[in-house]
């Protein structure tokens, strides 16, 4: 059933529906425009016999190779973003407050504080 749902999404994309096949089907007209869809969308499916290394390192490569290439399309260096150059900076910040044995006095969002904490508990139960 997943693989048959993989491939309808793949059919989907590639032809969508036309306004004329949702009205064949008797869509109420107010529903209609939420039917139609253009299609002509491209995708990939990829098949593979097993999830080994070698695979998943493939996938990556082929992950990475269209981030280049789409990259390049737009004009972006897609591996030397201002945001990865941020990351790296705060990331030095809390690297002594994931490491110190005592409770760091926390001074980041709500967010960033919990994840902090929650892994800080699950660091120490191990």
């Amino acid at each position: 059933m997943l693989l048959a749902n993989v491939f309808a999404q793949t059919e989907a994309l590639a032809f969508g529906k036309t306004l004329e096949q949702v009205q064949a089907e008797g869509t109420p007209d107010w529903l209609t425009p939420h039917h139609v869809f253009e299609g002509n969308r491209p995708s990939n499916t990829i098949l593979a016999e097993r999830l080994t290394p070698e695979t998943l390192g493939k996938l990556i490569a082929l992950y990475e190779h269209s981030v280049f290439t789409q990259g390049v399309i737009w004009n972006i260096n897609s591996f030397d973003q201002w945001g990865v150059e941020l990351g790296k900076t705060l990331a030095q910040q809390i690297i002594p407050e994931l490491e110190s044995k005592e409770e760091p006095h926390l001074e980041h969002d709500s967010s960033t504080n919990a994840l902090i904490r929650r892994y800080r508990q699950l660091k120490e139960k191990a």
